[in-house]
């Protein structure tokens, strides 16, 4: 099962009992495709984030928006919420992104 098009975690009630019948190895195996899904979406989330760089610096606008960071971490709280993962731990992995961005912006003007 996917967790792409999930928007809820009922939705993957039945993962835990197809996970629970998987050989180590295979569990393994399903973390690894995770993990490189998730490397694959901070790479597009860092290209969308160089796009809006380029787009700030035509526009002569501040590479800081605060308001916007601020947006993102709610979503990113609330997204948490709704599959049930620490939200503490998604915010702070979100600022970890959005400071990442934020310095690529700075070196790049």
């Amino acid at each position: 099962m996917s967790y792409e098009d999930t928007d809820d975690i009922d939705d993957l009630a039945e993962e835990p009992d197809e996970l629970a019948e998987m050989s180590l190895d295979e569990l393994r195996e399903e973390i690894g495709d995770i993990d490189r899904e998730l490397v694959e979406l901070i790479a597009r989330r860092t290209y969308v984030a160089d796009t809006i760089a380029g787009v700030k610096e035509r526009q002569d606008l501040p590479t800081t928006d605060e308001t916007q960071e601020q947006a993102v971490m709610d979503r990113a709280g609330a997204n948490a919420e709704r599959f049930e993962v620490d939200s503490n731990l998604v915010k702070a992995i979100f600022r970890l992104l959005i400071e990442l961005n934020k310095v690529e912006q700075r070196e790049s003007r």
